[in-house]
């Protein structure tokens, strides 16, 4: 029975030192990815997500950027908002009605 590859996870402190040794400090992606036993892809994608948003990279599993959370919130208030709406509109509907 072959079993399968343990994915290895990443803290946001190791992706951060990864990119900055690449970014800040100059050294090479592929000399970096081979040092830190990492594939040249994954470093080229942090560095990416990195140099996008620096201050909220690497949030999380399961987490969203503040912004996007944000975002989460308010969609849903929305929904729930209109979900209201139309409840009220078929109640109006409803005791509008003048009896026969």
């Amino acid at each position: 029975m072959s079993e399968g590859k343990v994915r290895r996870r990443y803290d946001r402190a190791f992706k951060e030192g990864a990119v900055r040794l690449v970014v800040e400090e100059g050294q090479t992606l592929a000399g970096t990815a081979r040092d830190l036993g990492i594939t040249e892809t994954m470093l080229t994608r942090w560095r990416k997500e990195y140099l996008a948003d620096q201050g909220q990279a690497f949030p999380g599993k399961g987490r969203l950027k503040p912004d996007e959370e944000e975002i989460r919130r308010l969609k849903r208030r929305v929904s729930d908002l209109e979900q209201e709406r139309d409840i009220l509109k078929k109640a109006l509907v409803i005791f509008s009605k003048h009896p026969k």
